[in-house]
């Protein structure tokens, strides 16, 4: 209790400091992009795995993949270092720097190559004594030299996380960095990780000042390569919705952390199916894998053109979970703009394809509208759908069918009626 009575002090005092406010204009959609850890981790051992070992050759040659497969002009455009990129020791003047043997250009090489590239450019802190791996923490005493040095290396994202500090620290230090990284001049959007180390949820976590702090921030525990690991950020997500839903929005965004597709422990539906939860929930796209070996199914689900058109929709609603159905079905609701919406049907399911019928009505849709339905996956159209039709979607086991519907105006045809979309409509279809 004496913590929590510290951690609401240090919040009301951050309230009270009226230059709070990030006020910055950055990320005004999810951020999209590439970033190291889950897949790359803290391997320094660049002898015996200079492939992929923490060293800027990494970070150049997953610029490189950014910049000509395709991923930049869909949007993924950051390409984040995470822990382990400094020395051991700050330098003599008490700056941070880079280790030299992994990193002998320095970072502000780096950045440059990275810009270049049409690219940006995310670094990782830690508010405290060390990172969470045991390098130098930023520290109160630090804030202003390490924004000021991030902005000179021509950095465009922070991620300060919060290992080896208090919560007396962290509710100082947050709004400090945040007020540190505006004064340098140079845009730079500020994720942080302050809510995953209090919990995640109120009374000890106030979303209302963390959205004048921070552009987006992580709330709950890492990400790791499994189907469980997913399972239990969504579960903890959407128990947590009425908390979580609305602090989200244009500049700041609930992080749920990296999509792992392309990795190793999700099967293909699974990988489908963290894609489009990810996108209901109006996360970053950060993903961390191997862009350089990446399989032509990853990169297909990753680069679905109208999935991102989905996740980067200008309003920046954050969806909700609308139905828990004992069958083991759940059904998502994100709203977009110009009345549009998505609706993921996801299947807990372990057995085999379910068929699942509902109504648009049943769903709490506007009574007498009629919608055009696109599945987001296969790419098909399905005209004039009313609110009162019965319809019917085959959700695989760990899967997901995910619908953008658009309200149209068109005489009623019947169901299921079916179109193959046009070529030069704006969306590929997936090559299933």
């Amino acid at each position: 209790a004496a913590m929590e009575a510290v951690v609401l002090s240090g919040l009301a005092l951050a309230l009270a400091l009226p230059s709070v406010a990030l006020e910055n204009g950055l990320a005004r959609t999810p951020p999209m992009g590439w970033m190291s850890w889950e897949r790359f981790r803290c391997n320094v051992d660049c002898k015996a795995d200079p492939r992929n070992c923490i060293s800027e050759q990494l970070f150049f040659e997953m610029a490189d993949r950014l910049a000509e497969d395709g991923w930049r002009e869909l949007g993924y455009e950051y390409i984040n270092l995470d822990d382990c990129w400094s020395a051991k020791q700050r330098d003599a003047a008490g700056q941070l720097v880079p280790d030299p043997k992994r990193f002998p250009s320095g970072i502000k090489a780096l950045a440059d190559y990275v810009h270049a590239r049409g690219l940006k450019l995310g670094i990782y802190g830690d508010l405290g004594i060390f990172t969470c791996g045991g390098y130098p923490g930023t520290m109160l005493e630090n804030m202003k030299q390490d924004a000021q040095t991030f902005a000179a290396w021509g950095v465009d994202m922070l991620k300060l996380d919060g290992c080896y500090s208090s919560a007396e620290e962290q509710a100082k230090g947050y709004p400090e960095m945040a007020r540190a990284l505006n004064a340098t001049g140079r845009p730079i959007v500020y994720s942080c990780s302050w809510p995953a180390y209090q919990g995640g949820l109120p009374p000890k976590v106030n979303y209302t000042i963390l959205a004048e702090i921070c552009n987006l921030w992580r709330n709950y525990d890492d990400i790791q390569d499994s189907w469980d690991s997913v399972l239990s950020i969504v579960d903890w997500f959407f128990t947590n919705q009425d908390v979580l839903q609305p602090a989200a929005g244009p500049g700041h965004w609930n992080d749920p952390d990296m999509l792992i597709i392309g990795n190793f422990g999700l099967s293909y539906e699974q990988s489908r199916s963290q894609m489009a939860l990810w996108t209901v929930m109006a996360a970053p796209l950060l993903m961390s894998t191997d862009l350089r070996t990446i399989s032509p199914s990853a990169k297909e689900i990753l680069q679905n053109r109208l999935m991102i058109q989905i996740n980067q929709d200008p309003l920046g609603i954050q969806g909700r979970r609308i139905v828990k159905e004992k069958s083991h079905i759940e059904v998502f609701l994100r709203p977009l703009s110009q009345a549009a919406s998505a609706l993921v049907f996801f299947s807990r399911r372990t057995d085999m394809p379910f068929r699942y019928t509902t109504s648009l009505a049943k769903l709490h849709f506007p009574e007498d509208a009629v919608y055009e339905v696109q599945d987001v996956y296969v790419g098909k159209i399905v005209g004039a759908l009313k609110t009162a039709d019965n319809f019917s979607v085959v959700i695989n086991p760990s899967g997901v069918v995910m619908w953008y519907l658009r309200p149209v105006a068109l005489p009623v045809r019947p169901w299921p009626a079916v179109r193959q979309q046009s070529p030069g409509e704006g969306f590929r279809p997936a090559l299933l």
